[in-house]
């Protein structure tokens, strides 16, 4: 059997969406639906809560700027969105395969 296979990673302008599957007719959506997978209520609304933080790293009047975010905020991001991966990996278990696409915010 073969795993469902997702990318973890935050793309800019698109709100609530963090998991990607790499099989473009999964039946979990592109970006997934966090609704439609087994995950539990706290770390799907950690996924969306970190999701919508990632886009005030974001200089939205320029975007290709440095982000407005200060070393202490980009720090605690990577760390939360580190810990969310860690937790994704673990609540839907050994059926699937998350890849790390993650780039911290520097």
């Amino acid at each position: 059997m073969t795993a469902e296979r997702l990318r973890f990673f935050f793309e800019s302008g698109s709100v609530g969406s963090v998991l990607w599957p790499e099989d473009p007719e999964s039946p979990y959506g592109c970006p997934a639906g966090l609704e439609l997978l087994p995950l539990g209520a706290g770390l799907r609304a950690e996924l969306t809560e970190l999701s919508q933080w990632y886009q005030t790293s974001i200089d939205w009047d320029y975007p290709p700027d440095p982000s407005p975010w200060g070393q202490e905020e980009k720090d605690r991001f990577n760390a939360r969105a580190r810990a969310a991966l860690d937790a994704v990996r673990r609540e839907l278990g050994p059926g699937w395969a998350v890849v790390d696409r993650f780039r911290p915010v520097r």
